[in-house]
């Protein structure tokens, strides 16, 4: 039996050492698989801060993007790096570089970073479409943004400007400080539902309407804070479980877009054809059993419309698309032309997503604007005088002559630089490759810091400093192009710039022409931002208002 006994001694002690030696090795693989990634910037001699296994820079960002990567790019350069997690992520602020990424080499920077977290039919929306889809659907969306349509949809804007003027109303009269940034969103949600889905919301008499009460859900950074630390660290794990993660405020936001994208679709349909408008939602519907090809390589530079933006940022130095600054993507094709049709999952994930973008983004340039013009009542007073001339000469704003306010486009122009509400945004590298002498690694993402570049002092002397006046034609002219980039740049810049700017400009027109805006106890000097998703303020924008003696 003592024999027995010392037998099972032995062997325990010995299952006890290859279990303690199993368990090293684990940990030895853990950490070295945590690590493995981490020598990615190094080897292409770009400078990044230490990062920490598993979770790599994640940490620096609990907070937002937006100051951070501005520091990044201070103590690193303006090529630098980070891991999010254990993703290298290689930051481009060289404007040279980035004319060649997102101009002259597209076809080898196509697509932007694929959200995994996205399920169908959110996923098939521009911006996560990839390659050939992305460029059929963004063929059928661009006719929606033409000068023709932005005409067609001046009236529809101004109904939802009269709703936002009888409720800033209400304020100049008693004279009550509030949040404009919280009307603002009324007011771009009911611009949206009118123009995109001739669907009447209301919001700004009803501020508790559930589309605006769901729209903002997407914009917490609850949802973000929760899981992405969990799936920058463990991507490879993540990423399979990531349908099945529960978050019932995500869920309910996009259960309650997508029913109600469905529902009109539904009503749509029952419409007679003499009846449905031609806006955003109809030609996608109409694409749907179009015959029509389109060649999947004609792509401009700026909106793919039958006109070139002004203010695109990637040729305002020289005013037109220049031939040895198109992309690969343009060069004569010899594929034959694909037809023009869009699933019914492609419909509501691009409805999904402008209502959202349009929403969030529009609201907050309107909103940091009035800011900005109720500290610098200067400003504020060439605005509204700009303003008043125009209505000597004209009895409404249209398209047209609405583009004859040239320092109120200054004024925006200037708020976009500080506060760009699309601050920060990437491009996959899909093959090794080199970029100006710089060697891109495959499986690493590109990050466009433009919260940087608009403050860059190189470019931009004083750049913490209101000075609308940087924005003249002659300024434009003599700086660099790729230093302000509030749309993108590129193929894929913003689709809605055209109706952004617009609807921007109709409603700051006819407010300054009936308020003055003023800075009270309740503003907050400087604002607090939030930049999780999007720049934004923090805790909205505090003002007094009150009606102009004319």
């Amino acid at each position: 039996m003592q024999g027995a006994g010392d037998f099972l001694n032995v062997f325990n002690t010995e299952t006890s050492k290859i279990s303690v030696t199993l368990f090293l090795i684990f940990l030895g693989l853990l950490y070295w698989y945590s690590v493995r990634p981490f020598s990615v910037l190094s080897r292409c001699g770009i400078k990044h801060p230490k990062p920490v296994p598993f979770f790599g820079n994640l940490f620096m960002f609990q907070q937002g993007f937006f100051k951070p990567l501005n520091d990044l790019v201070k103590t690193y350069g303006k090529v630098c790096g980070y891991y999010l997690g254990r993703t290298p992520v290689i930051v481009v602020a060289d404007p040279d570089m980035l004319r060649q990424l997102l101009v002259k080499d597209f076809s080898n920077f196509p697509n932007r970073n694929k959200f995994v977290f996205a399920k169908k039919p959110v996923s098939d929306c521009l911006l996560q479409l990839r390659n050939e889809q992305w460029k059929r659907v963004r063929s059928v969306l661009t006719p929606s943004f033409s000068a023709a349509k932005m005409k067609e949809m001046v009236p529809l804007i101004n109904t939802a400007i009269d709703t936002l003027m009888k409720n800033l109303h209400v304020y100049a009269e008693s004279g009550e400080a509030f949040d404009i940034h919280r009307y603002f969103g009324y007011f771009t949600m009911d611009v949206i539902a009118s123009v995109a889905f001739a669907t009447q919301v209301d919001s700004q008499n009803n501020p508790d309407d559930p589309l605006v009460q769901h729209a903002q859900m997407a914009f917490t950074n609850d949802f973000f804070k929760s899981v992405l630390l969990l799936f920058f660290a463990f991507p490879s794990i993540m990423a399979p479980l990531s349908r099945f993660i529960p978050n019932k405020r995500r869920d309910k936001m996009s259960h309650f877009f997508i029913n109600s994208i469905h529902k009109i679709i539904k009503q749509r349909e029952e419409q007679p054809p003499e009846q449905r408008r031609r806006d955003f939602l109809q030609l996608m519907l109409d694409a749907r059993t179009t015959e029509e090809c389109v060649s999947l390589e004609r792509f401009d530079t700026s909106n793919d419309t039958d006109e070139i933006s002004d203010n695109n940022q990637q040729t305002q130095s020289s005013g037109k698309v220049q031939e040895n600054d198109l992309p690969h993507s343009q060069e004569p094709s010899v594929r034959r032309p694909q037809k023009k049709m869009m699933t019914e999952d492609e419909i509501v994930g691009q409805a999904f997503i402008f209502l959202l973008a349009g929403y969030e983004t529009s609201s907050s340039t309107l909103a940091f604007t009035c800011y900005l013009l109720a500290l610098h009542p200067e400003c504020q007073l060439k605005v509204q005088k700009e303003v008043d001339d125009f209505y000597t000469r004209h009895d409404s704003p249209d398209y047209t002559n609405v583009q004859e306010l040239k320092y109120l486009d200054m004024v925006i122009c200037e708020a976009l630089r500080l506060y760009p509400p699309g601050f920060r945004f990437a491009r996959e590298i899909d093959h090794d490759c080199v970029v100006n002498g710089q060697q891109l690694p495959k499986g690493a993402k590109l990050e466009i810091p433009a919260g940087f570049l608009h403050y860059d002092p190189e470019h931009w002397p004083e750049p913490e400093k209101f000075i609308p006046e940087r924005f003249t034609p002659e300024a434009k002219a003599s700086r660099h192009p790729f230093v302000y980039l509030p749309f993108g740049a590129g193929p894929r810049n913003c689709v809605g710039m055209k109706l952004a700017q617009l609807e921007i400009k109709l409603a700051l027109m006819h407010l300054f022409h009936n308020f003055n805006i003023t800075a009270c106890s309740k503003t907050e000097v400087p604002l607090e931002l939030k930049s999780l998703s999007t720049l934004g303020p923090k805790n909205g924008v505090c003002v007094k208002i009150s009606r102009r003696s004319k």
